[in-house]
């Protein structure tokens, strides 16, 4: 059970962000868990209070993780509210220990998405427009759904044939979750354009940006997507697992920030994906077309597959 008085000082923290980012990831690989903590009170602000603030928290954060030179700086401005109404679903999720599959893990992170102030999705909306290339993909209009029997036709060695087999083998759906079924061409723009755009792509996305479909890299594609353009969602998830481990399991913590920073920076230091036309590119093969756009292959720190290494593990002790 967490104490309330980590609780209040977590919601305090969250809603004044009277701390300094890079300073709270200096003290948090030094092992202080208190700053750990409030670093994770921090993703929770521009997570679901203050989304404008997304690059200026997880590029401190980075700095300071890395141990790179940063000027203090705290989030004070910024004119959301909070609402109340969170934190008693967050703290439920975030207390409980039960083991959760992938898809249960998602749709209750997405439920906290509800609870947001009501000028939360245009701020949000406004804020992906600042990201480098957004405004342009944007402008391409709403996106035409790919086809499996196209991505089929593909060369072996082609990314569209690479696509085909990650879809195909793992029983995937083309798109992640049903677009009309979820309603996205109702919410605002250009939430309705990057929502869609992000099913469309998330898999995708893991084989151009280099990212396997594992726990660790599920994990890191968030912060690539986040870094991307400042998606919400991600946003919301990486705060979620983080909370978790700072306070229920802070052994995996340095591990967990160590894949979250280093991918928010090799999003940051990529090309803009949003905007790609894929279907002109499903013939190449998927070096050249890395190499046509800019993109080098995420980096992992870890192995991609240590969660399920250590899993295995358990389970044959």
């Amino acid at each position: 059970m967490i104490a309330d008085a980590a609780k209040q000082r977590f919601q305090t923290l969250a809603q004044t962000g009277d701390a300094d980012p890079a300073l709270l990831a200096r003290l948090t690989k030094q092992g202080d868990l208190t700053a750990a903590a409030d670093l994770a009170a921090l993703l929770a602000r521009v997570a679901f209070i203050e989304p404008e603030q997304i690059r200026q928290a997880y590029d401190a954060a980075a700095a300071g993780w890395f141990g790179e030179a940063s000027p203090a700086m705290t989030l004070l401005e910024g004119s959301g509210t909070g609402s109340p109404d969170l934190w008693a679903p967050f703290w439920d999720f975030i207390d409980d220990d039960a083991r959760t599959d992938a898809g249960a893990f998602t749709t209750r992170t997405a439920s906290l998405g509800a609870f947001v102030d009501d000028g939360f999705a245009g701020r949000a909306g406004r804020a992906s427009l600042t990201y480098a290339g957004v405004a342009d993909a944007v402008r391409q209009g709403w996106p035409d759904r790919f086809r499996l029997e196209d991505l089929a036709a593909c060369p072996p060695g082609s990314l569209g044939a690479a696509f085909h087999s990650l879809i195909v083998d793992n029983d995937f759906d083309l798109e992640v979750l049903d677009r009309d079924a979820l309603g996205l061409a109702n919410l605002p723009p250009p939430l309705d354009y990057l929502n869609v755009r992000i099913l469309q792509c998330h898999d995708l996305w893991h084989i151009v940006g280099g990212y396997q479909t594992t726990a660790l890299h599920e994990v890191a594609i968030s912060a690539f997507q986040l870094s991307q353009f400042g998606h919400n969602y991600s946003a919301q998830f990486l705060c979620v697992v983080t909370t978790k481990a700072a306070i229920k399991r802070p052994e995996g913590l340095p591990l967990l920030l160590e894949i979250i920073l280093s991918a928010w920076r090799h999003g940051r230091g990529s090309p803009q994906l949003l905007g790609v036309a894929w279907p002109d590119v499903w013939q190449d093969p998927t070096e050249i077309v890395r190499k046509r756009l800019g993109v080098e292959p995420y980096q992992s720190p870890f192995p991609p597959d240590l969660v399920e290494q250590l899993e295995r593990a358990q389970a044959t002790a």
